[in-house]
């Protein structure tokens, strides 16, 4: 999985004045900070994660929306300010909360940080210009369909799909978050429909990777908040479609990391080619025919996950 880490999370409360968000005062935060206890916690599950071959991404700091100093309002140079703080916050957490005798995180952020999540779905045009220029690999802040990735201003838009919502005459973003607004409008609605809003989410998800099994191969990007809403009906939905699709064959659930790594491995010319299949849609005369000079396994697909923190 790739984790985006919200960077105010390893700044304590005390330290607040340290974050100089762009169009808002020193100190401010729609988010908050932390307490000493909480970043020992924080720090310990970022360290296991990436131990066990998670990545760990940016969500940046203080989750500012609207119109109003929100993100979407920011430039390019904010983008570069709000940047560089997330990677300070996390580089420099042992001093900033004075836990000197604390094990160090086993990665540097400078290589480990290559993509990120903006708050809100907003402020994507000037975070990939800044992040193009600082060097990002992929950007998951957008909306796209189940179609194979391209690339804006040399970075990967790995953003979140729209998928089925089973009963319903529309799609969702494939994410606990909208699913949850789409049943019960709150965190904790009616308890006797967790397991039914349980069921439709996973049953959505397993939609969506069936068609793009079946059909053009596209990756299947998952978002998830690890929340215990609606009775943990998302979190139980999310296992369940990890456990029905990446045993499948030819599947790899990876992190943006390794998806970015794949993408960039490949014959841009093939990958150009699998951008005119649609959603669900497979080559009319097989892969055999519409891969002619890959290899046979140049068709398998690799589905993402990704988990946010803050």
């Amino acid at each position: 999985m790739t984790y985006f880490l919200s960077g105010v999370y390893l700044l304590p409360e005390e330290k607040a004045s340290l974050y100089d968000p762009p169009q808002h005062s020193p100190g401010r935060s729609d988010i908050g900070f932390n307490d000493i206890q909480g970043i020992k916690d924080t720090v310990r599950e970022l360290r296991g994660a990436w131990q066990e071959g998670n990545e760990v991404g940016t969500h940046f700091n203080g989750h500012f929306c609207g119109e109003d100093g929100g993100v979407g309002t920011w430039s390019v140079p904010e983008w570069k300010s709000e940047i560089s703080q997330a990677k300070s916050f996390v580089k420099n957490w042992k001093t900033n909360a004075g836990l000197q005798a604390e094990q160090p995180l086993p990665f540097d952020y400078e290589n480990e940080l290559i993509g990120a999540r903006t708050p809100c779905l907003e402020g994507r045009p000037n975070f990939v210009r800044a992040a193009s220029e600082l060097g990002f690999r992929y950007d998951t802040s957008g909306i796209n369909h189940q179609v194979w990735p391209k690339k804006e201003l040399g970075l990967w838009d790995l953003s979140l799909q729209m998928v089925p919502v089973p009963g319903r005459a529309f799609e969702t973003l494939a994410m606990d978050y909208n699913f949850m607004i789409n049943q019960s409008g709150a965190t904790k609605g009616d308890p006797a429909q967790y397991v039914y809003w349980g069921d439709q989410m996973c049953d959505g998800l397993v939609q969506a990777f069936g068609r793009a099994y079946a059909g053009n191969r596209a990756p299947l990007i998952i978002g998830n908040h690890f929340e215990s809403w609606n009775g943990g009906a998302y979190m139980r939905a999310i296992e369940e479609t990890i456990a029905t699709v990446c045993v499948k064959r030819d599947v790899r659930c990876v992190s943006f990391r390794q998806l970015a790594d794949w993408l960039d491995a490949q014959d841009p010319q093939v990958l150009d080619k699998m951008r005119t299949l649609g959603v669900g849609e497979a080559p009319k005369g097989g892969w055999a025919t519409f891969l002619a000079t890959q290899p046979a396994d140049s068709a398998a697909s690799p589905a993402v996950k990704q988990a946010e923190q803050g």
